[in-house]
């Protein structure tokens, strides 16, 4: 569980989200490499709030860093959906044709 304050002064809880997504990962050999950031050691989650709205949290693995989350408009979230092969959500249908070619 984590708790972060959003630019806009809101609070999230992942807790009390009503759906997450963990993202997709790679094996380049040696490590599981996200297909989000690119990295063996940043990477993200979606989710999405009690009231529907869509955010990522951002983690590192780096020494020193802080996790974060942002907001996440529901055109990006369908693309972080359909990039880690996950189901969209029927609301989002409509979405999928303009994020994908």
């Amino acid at each position: 569980m984590s708790k972060y304050q959003m630019e806009d002064g809101t609070i999230v809880n992942t807790e009390k989200a009503k759906k997450s997504w963990t993202e997709s990962t790679r094996f380049d050999g040696r490590n599981q490499i996200s297909v989000n950031t690119g990295s063996q050691w940043n990477s993200e989650t979606l989710y999405e709030s009690r009231k529907g709205r869509f955010y990522v949290e951002h983690e590192s693995a780096w020494q020193g860093s802080t996790s974060h989350a942002e907001w996440v408009s529901e055109y990006e979230a369908v693309r972080w959906l359909l990039l880690n092969k996950e189901e969209v959500p029927e609301r989002l249908l409509h979405l999928v044709d303009e994020v994908e070619e």
